[in-house]
């Protein structure tokens, strides 16, 4: 894990090159899926996002008029996060950023939001480190999990890019119902793209 961090860093501005297109990629997908998740994001007050990165979808969820906890262990990424999402205006919903790797366990209480997300982190873990995420995922949040992924349908670009990171992607998408439905005894998915979807996890 620590060379991950290492690399992270190393290409965080990169990713910050992409924000805005992830920022504007993010709503799309939100906006377009709300009737069918059931899910009013503004009827939250706080929302963990898990491996934030440099923040797009903070700042996307802050415009539900929401509280927005951004975690990532890569500082490099944190940075950007801060500088792109910039400072909060009087009266509008906050965003924070925590410096953390959540498999050394997440420093927030049980239940401390109500809802946790993750994007794109889950495949670049092993997976007995999957199974820490989806344990603090639940124990950190009231009522739903939810993670943003690839769907079953990916492209060749992603196929080749996922080899040359040497992650465990192609174990991970070919068992992510099963490991889900095993974690929190329930799973709804809905396809927002050709080659995406939202997993949403229901949590007692």
């Amino acid at each position: 894990m620590k060379k991950k961090v290492s690399l992270f860093n190393r290409i965080a501005n990169v990713y910050g090159f992409f924000f805005n297109w992830q920022v504007r990629n993010y709503r799309n997908i939100l906006d377009n899926i709300k009737d069918e998740l059931d899910l009013d994001f503004s009827n939250y007050q706080n929302i963990i996002d898990i491996g934030c990165g440099t923040g797009a979808l903070c700042k996307v969820l802050q415009g539900y008029g929401v509280e927005v906890t951004g975690l990532d262990p890569a500082e490099a990424m944190l940075a950007i996060a801060q500088k792109k999402t910039g400072k909060t205006e009087p009266g509008k919903p906050s965003i924070q950023f925590v410096h953390g790797n959540v498999l050394n366990g997440l420093q927030f209480k049980d239940k401390s939001f109500d809802l946790a997300i993750s994007s794109y982190v889950a495949h670049g873990l092993i997976p007995k480190d999957r199974l820490t995420l989806y344990n603090e995922m639940k124990r950190v949040a009231k009522h739903t999990a939810i993670l943003i992924y690839y769907s079953e349908h990916r492209s060749l670009i992603t196929d080749i890019a996922e080899w040359l990171e040497g992650g465990d992607y192609f174990n991970f998408i070919r068992i992510i119902k099963d490991e889900l439905r095993n974690q929190f005894g329930n799973l709804k998915i809905i396809n927002t793209r050709k080659y995406s979807a939202i997993y949403i996890c229901k949590i007692d």
